[in-house]
C-alpha cells in the first residue's frame, strides 16, 4: 500500500468460478505433503499476504468492502486487497485447503488453527518504522502474534503434536514494498540515515534476522516472495506522468530481490533451513511485456476505476472492467487473483521438489 504523501514527492519529480492450479501439480503436491504431514501454512507480510487482518486493526489500510473480493466466494469482500484469492490461498487450496483465515478473524476455528493462519498487515515491511507509519502491524508484531497462535495451537493439540505441527508448516513472508514505497520515499527518517544502497542492505539484514527469529520459533520450511516490480505499478506511472515502467524504482526491486536470494542461500548452509525465493518480478514483468502468454489482454492499467490510481480506500464501490482475468493489476497497486495464481503454479513446483523430498 501507498500512502497519500507519496502523490506530492512522485509528482514532482457476475462472480467467476474461482481458478484452480494445474491438477497434475495440486496431485503431486497433495500426496507429497501427506506423505511428510505438512498441514499448515504460517503467513507473514504485508497486503500481498493479508487476508483481512487490517479490519480488526485502527488503520486507513483496509479492503473490506466492494469491489475488492467481488471473484471471491460469495463475492465477499474479506479485507484482501484483491478480486479474490491472494498467493497463500492458492497454495492452501493445492494442498486441499480452504483460503488462509486472518489470525484476527473471530470465526477462526480449531480445525483452522490446525492448518495455519495469516498473520500478515497491509502496509507492513522488513522495517518495523513502514508499519509504524501506517498503524499497522510491523514483523515484530506479527512474530508476537505468532506466538499466542502457539499458544492456542497448544492447548487445542497438546505440545507434542504442536511443535509437529509448526515444525513440519510451510512458513512464508512476502513484503518489501512498503518499505521503499511508504517509508523511504515519503518518510525522510530512513533518507536522513542511509543511501538507497544503504538502505537495501539495511533491509537485507532485517530480513535474514526475521527469517532467523522464525527459525527460532519453529519454521523448518521458507518460503520468500521478492519484490514485484515496483516501477510497473499503475499508480507509480501515473504520479511520474508515464506510460511505461520507472526504470529506477525497479532496479532497487531487482537488487533488493538478489539480496534476499543470497540470504536464503545463507540460511541454507548456516541454519539447515529449506528455502524457497518466489519471483514475483520476473514473473509480473514477464505478464507484463507479453500479456497474451499467461491470456492477458490490459497489462498497465487496473481494473478498478480509471486504473491508474485508484487503491484501498480510492476504490471503494467503484465500478470495475468487466473481465479481471485479462488485467494483471486489480487496482493500481495491487495484481488480480489470476497474476497471484500464475506466480503461486511456479512456487508450488518449487515446494514440491525442494521441500517435500
Amino acid at each position: 500500500m501507498l500512502i497519500v504523501a507519496f502523490v506530492t514527492l512522485l509528482v514532482a519529480g457476475a462472480l467467476q468460478p474461482l481458478p484452480s492450479v494445474v491438477a497434475l501439480d495440486v496431485h503431486l503436491l497433495r500426496q507429497l505433503a501427506a506423505k511428510h504431514n505438512v498441514t499448515s501454512i504460517l503467513v507473514f507480510g504485508d497486503s500481498s499476504v493479508d487476508p483481512g487482518n487490517n479490519n480488526f486493526i485502527k488503520t486507513d489500510l483496509k479492503g473490506n468492502f466492494p469491489p475488492y473480493g467481488g471473484n471471491f466466494i460469495n463475492h465477499k469482500p474479506t479485507g484482501r486487497l484483491c478480486d479474490g484469492l491472494l498467493a497463500p490461498d492458492f497454495i492452501a487450496e493445492a494442498m486441499g485447503h480452504p483460503p488462509i483465515p486472518a489470525f484476527l478473524d473471530p470465526t477462526l476455528t480449531p480445525a483452522d488453527l490446525t492448518r495455519g493462519a495469516s498473520f500478515a498487515s497491509a502496509g507492513s515491511g522488513y522495517d518495523d518504522l513502514t508499519a509504524n507509519i501506517s498503524n499497522v502491524w510491523s514483523f515484530t508484531t506479527q512474530a508476537n502474534y505468532f506466538l499466542h497462535y502457539k499458544i492456542h495451537l497448544t492447548k487445542l493439540v497438546g505440545p507434542l503434536e504442536s511443535s509437529k505441527l509448526i515444525n513440519n508448516a510451510i512458513f512464508l513472508m512476502s513484503m518489501g514494498s512498503n518499505d521503499f514505497l511508504q517509508n523511504y520515499l515519503v518518510d525522510f527518517t530512513r533518507q536522513k540515515q542511509y543511501t538507497v544502497e544503504q538502505y537495501v542492505e539495511f533491509l537485507s539484514r532485517r530480513m535474514l534476522y526475521d527469517a532467523k527469529m522464525l527459525h527460532r520459533l519453529g519454521a523448518r520450511r521458507l518460503v520468500v516472495v521478492g519484490v514485484p516490480p515496483m516501477g510497473c505499478m499503475p499508480l507509480i506511472k501515473y504520479l511520474r506522468g508515464q506510460t511505461t515502467c520507472v526504470d529506477q524504482l525497479n532496479q532497487v526491486a531487482f537488487y533488493f530481490n538478489s539480496k534476499i536470494i543470497k540470504n536464503l542461500e545463507l540460511l541454507q548452509s548456516t541454519i539447515g533451513l529449506k528455502t524457497i525465493y518466489v519471483d514475483a518480478y520476473s514473473t509480473i514483468q514477464e505478464a507484463i511485456k507479453n500479456p497474451r502468454k499467461f491470456g492477458f489482454v490490459e497489462p498497465s492499467k487496473g481494473c478498478c476505476g480509471t486504473g491508474t490510481y485508484e487503491y484501498g480506500a480510492t476504490c471503494k464501490d467503484m465500478q470495475v472492467c468487466k473481465e479481471p482475468t485479462k488485467y494483471v493489476f486489480w487496482d493500481a497497486v495491487h495484481p488480480t487473483q489470476r497474476m497471484y495464481q500464475i506466480i503461486v503454479k511456479k512456487a508450488i513446483a518449487s515446494i514440491g521438489e525442494e521441500f517435500l523430498v
